[in-house]
């Protein structure tokens, strides 16, 4: 019978419902549900790189990292794109202001997916904090843009960082120009 409702793709369906209520537990800040019920869903589907990534991220959202980051290396076993996992990766290295290591996992996050406006905004920050202002800003920019097409409330503090980055390369690029100019 387990065969027959896996060809029917009945154990996805089963899989995704706990999925489905799991993102209502973590919508409630409920997360030893939420954590639970992506248990059970990874026990109905156990190569699903997603399931691993979400379970993964309510770990860190819960202050486990030690869990998060099992989690996040398991979807990317799995699935080496792993848009989530790469982007909780970052985020635990950017927290731990390894800059090259979240750098490596935003920039992974961003190529698999470059339309999800938070891997935008920590891979400019990201680059903020390793100086390099001129590549942040496109990147806060077009976050800002995605915040602002989703009706997102943080878009106001990505506008903030976009004025912030463009006075920085301003004040960049007068340092050079007048630093090239000979006394006298």
């Amino acid at each position: 019978m387990a065969r027959l409702a896996q060809r029917l793709g009945l154990t996805r369906y089963e899989a995704d419902e706990h999925y489905k209520q799991a993102l209502a537990f973590y919508n409630k800040k409920s997360m030893d549900e939420a954590i639970l019920a992506m248990e059970n869903a990874i026990a109905l589907l156990p190569n699903s790189s997603e399931y691993y990534a979400a379970r993964g991220f309510f770990y860190l959202e819960d202050g486990i990292p030690n869990k998060a980051a099992e989690d996040f290396e398991q979807a990317l076993k799995l699935h080496p794109y792993e848009t989530l996992a790469h982007y909780g990766r970052g985020l635990m290295a950017y927290n731990a202001k390894n800059w090259d290591e979240a750098l490596a996992h935003f920039t992974d996050a961003y190529r698999a997916d470059p339309k999800r406006a938070e891997t935008l905004y920590y891979l400019a920050l990201t680059l903020h904090h390793k100086r390099d202002n001129a590549h942040a800003l496109p990147y806060m920019q077009k976050a800002a843009q995605l915040m602002e097409q989703a009706g997102d409330k943080r878009k106001r503090d990505a506008d903030k960082w976009v004025k912030e980055f463009e006075g920085l390369i301003e004040e960049r690029r007068k340092q050079l120009t007048s630093g090239r100019r000979s006394p006298g």
